[in-house]
């Protein structure tokens, strides 16, 4: 069982205090600690592994939905699987340095299964349903939020760059010169959101005429966004 020390200290780390000790031990239990100790291994961490991917799994895929209001279902499929995935929860354990508070077999401990990525997965899966369990859906939501928010929108972000890379800039700077038009600006309207995660407005102004507007996570984003509502202005594309 994992001491008060410890305890507190993961309990401060995932942003929620246990009611029930046993489920936070059993969720910390690796299969090899439970058969060293001559345990039955329903004591282990691997039944909740089973509800705690269901329930990290649905509130991740929530916090895609609310954060790409813009996205495709496809779009949101990509975030969220590199979120849930073995790699991602394995970050996301290590975050909050889950493998420190492991129980682990002595085998398992000699070849280093502490940093091992599907450890590591399985225990977080485990971590989560137990919060699940002991606290309710509500409590889990919060750990997994307070854990994910920051990730899904790095990671929405990482997908809108890859989205705008079509220079719509250059292409609406090539049709405005075929008729002689006027010095292109681009002109901040706006900005919103925490400092973290701001969003840009911008418009295309040339001569006096506004041609289009745009929104992105970054200036830059949100000119070219402009720029592409100009073109569409333009029947261009």
């Amino acid at each position: 069982m994992i001491d008060q020390g410890s305890r507190a200290e993961l309990e401060e780390r995932i942003g929620y205090i246990f009611q029930d000790a046993k489920l936070l031990g059993n969720a910390l239990t690796h299969s090899t600690y439970a058969n060293e100790q001559g345990v039955d291994s329903i004591q282990s961490n691997e039944r909740l592994e089973f509800l705690g991917d269901a329930v990290t799994g649905l509130e991740v895929a929530l916090l895609v939905f609310e954060k790409g209001p813009e996205m495709s279902e496809g779009q949101m499929t990509k975030v969220r699987a590199s979120l849930v995935r073995r790699k991602g929860l394995a970050e996301a354990a290590r975050a909050i340095g889950l493998g420190k508070y492991l129980l682990l077999g002595v085998g398992a401990e000699r070849v280093g299964e502490r940093e091992n990525d599907a450890v590591l997965e399985n225990a977080f899966e485990a971590l989560v349903a137990a919060v699940f369990l002991d606290g309710g859906p509500e409590a889990a939501r919060g750990v997994i939020r307070n854990l994910f928010t920051a990730a899904v929108s790095e990671k929405i972000q990482v997908f809108a760059d890859d989205r705008f890379d079509t220079d719509y800039k250059s292409r609406l700077q090539e049709e405005l010169q075929k008729n002689g038009a006027a010095e292109i600006r681009y002109e901040l309207k706006g900005e919103s959101g925490p400092p973290h995660n701001k969003t840009f407005c911008v418009s295309v102004v040339c001569g006096n005429r506004e041609y289009g507007s745009g929104t992105g996570k970054t200036k830059k984003n949100a000119e070219n966004m402009a720029a592409k509502g100009a073109l569409e202005e333009l029947k261009c594309i």
